[in-house]
């Protein structure tokens, strides 16, 4: 069997490697650059408006499922959590300091990917096959870009399907709670845990059931109430200590910089393994250009696209240069990271362990432990609707079983398995995705153009 997983390892790792080359890195990169041109930087002049319009009440006779907040809650729920806290130790563990340098980059770039793609969620929405109206790429594929283009929104439907599984959150979940809590109060040992997590995999497959039984509104409702409540708490933590070691923030941040450039913390000196690095934690970190954003902010009760194009691209400021940054500054500075002997969640626990108390880890698990939950519920949204998509929407409720199934299997399974398989899915989810919006970008400039004009006219 561990025959199996390690050559089941190394396939995916060639996989990983074969997806994430320069091309996708190109793609993500140099599509987010050219919207930022081509907008003429729109995006970053009017994110006060984005702020705005958060609270902002919806009008009742707009169409949609979910306020403003509500939608940019959900998609946030969908990044928040383990990609900030164990995404940003797998990447400083496997590119080096510099890759968060290089995740900077990516988010920056990110704000005007997400402008874009977020924006064509709401102005291509369409009817699923029960008469629902649903955005996403594969309805901005199907809706705006006609028959020739259908095959590329199945292929998004599908990637999506299985680049939204649990397993990940879940995966680093079991892990927090088991060595920040379980193991010190003598649950289970820290060798022999699979009874425990396989206890807790069944655990949180039920509480997921209870939420997912309510559906989106549902899902909204809580994500509206956790995901500020979890990330506050959390910047709090991180603000003590950070506060508390204030004269080691300069050298980190210098060091992050000086990293970037040479890669010589990581990946053998290779400067561009260093940048591909950081490049695939801030997609898994923000998703932008991966398209799942693009379903939440689809589902806004709004007739405005571009209202919703720039609260989205609030996302990758709130989620990578704000969340992210302090995550990387407390492993940095605690210099956990350098012996190797950790990854995931867990370098990030030993970290905050080593610069505040020894419960921090605790503290640390119940604000992480919240907000991968809100993750796991949002990613049923996802998977449920790209099931939808491909066989129909009377089947999708099916899916709430083999995603419970992954629940399960996520608590158990390999971290190093896991990441291989949602990076590769998350590849996949980023070509129909970029190419659409690239393609369209034209239309969200006219929309864009239009809707800045009646704005002045109604002030």
């Amino acid at each position: 069997m561990n025959n199996f997983f390690e050559r089941l390892d190394a396939a995916l790792g060639s996989l990983v490697g074969f997806l994430w080359g320069p091309p996708l890195v190109t793609l993500l990169v140099g599509g987010g650059l050219f919207f930022l041109l081509y907008s003429r930087l729109l995006p970053y002049r009017h994110l006060p408006d984005g702020v705005r319009l958060l609270f902002r009440p919806a009008d009742s006779k707009d169409e949609g499922t979910l306020s403003h907040f509500q939608a940019l809650s959900t998609a946030l729920s969908g990044t928040l959590g383990m990609g900030n806290v164990a995404g940003v130790a797998v990447a400083i563990s496997v590119g080096g300091p510099g890759a968060i340098f290089w995740m900077w980059v990516s988010a920056i770039l990110g704000i005007a990917t997400k402008f874009y793609t977020c924006t064509l969620a709401v102005m291509y929405r369409g009817r699923d096959s029960e008469g629902q109206l649903q955005g996403g790429p594969m309805y901005i594929i199907r809706e705006a870009l006609g028959p020739r283009w259908r095959p590329l929104a199945y292929f998004f439907a599908l990637a999506g399907l299985l680049g939204t599984m649990p397993i990940f959150q879940v995966n680093q979940l079991t892990e927090i709670i088991r060595e920040a809590i379980a193991v010190p109060a003598g649950w289970t040992g820290a060798d022999d845990h699979f009874l425990f997590d396989l206890l807790f995999g069944l655990l949180l497959a039920a509480v997921v059931l209870a939420v997912v039984a309510g559906k989106l509104p549902r899902i909204g409702r809580v994500t509206g109430i956790l995901v500020p409540a979890m990330v506050a708490g959390y910047m709090l933590l991180t603000a003590v200590v950070l506060v508390l070691h204030a004269d080691q923030v300069w050298p980190a941040l210098t060091l992050i910089v000086r990293d970037a450039f040479t890669g010589e913390a990581a990946a053998g000196g290779v400067l561009g393994a260093v940048i591909i690095t950081g490049i695939r934690r801030a997609a898994f970190s923000n998703e932008a250009g991966i398209g799942t954003e693009a379903m939440a902010h689809g589902a806004a009760r709004t007739r405005e696209p571009v209202r919703e194009g720039m609260v989205a691209m609030l996302g990758p400021i709130i989620d990578t240069l704000i969340v992210c940054t302090c995550t990387a500054l407390v492993i940095l500075i605690s210099g956990a990271w350098s012996d190797g002997d950790t990854n995931g969640v867990s370098l990030t626990v030993n970290a905050f362990n080593i610069l505040f108390l020894d419960y921090s880890g605790v503290i640390l698990a119940v604000l992480v432990g919240v907000l991968s939950l809100s993750t796991v519920f949002t990613f049923w949204y996802y998977g449920s609707k790209c099931l939808g998509f491909l066989i129909g929407a009377r089947h999708q409720h099916h899916y709430v079983w083999f995603y419970l199934v992954l629940v399960v299997l996520g608590a158990v399974g390999s971290l190093s398995v896991v990441i291989k398989v949602i990076d590769s899915m998350y590849a996949l989810m980023a070509l129909p995705t970029m190419v659409a919006s690239l393609r369209l970008a034209p239309r969200v400039n006219q929309a864009a153009r239009a809707y800045f004009a009646r704005s002045r006219d109604d002030d």
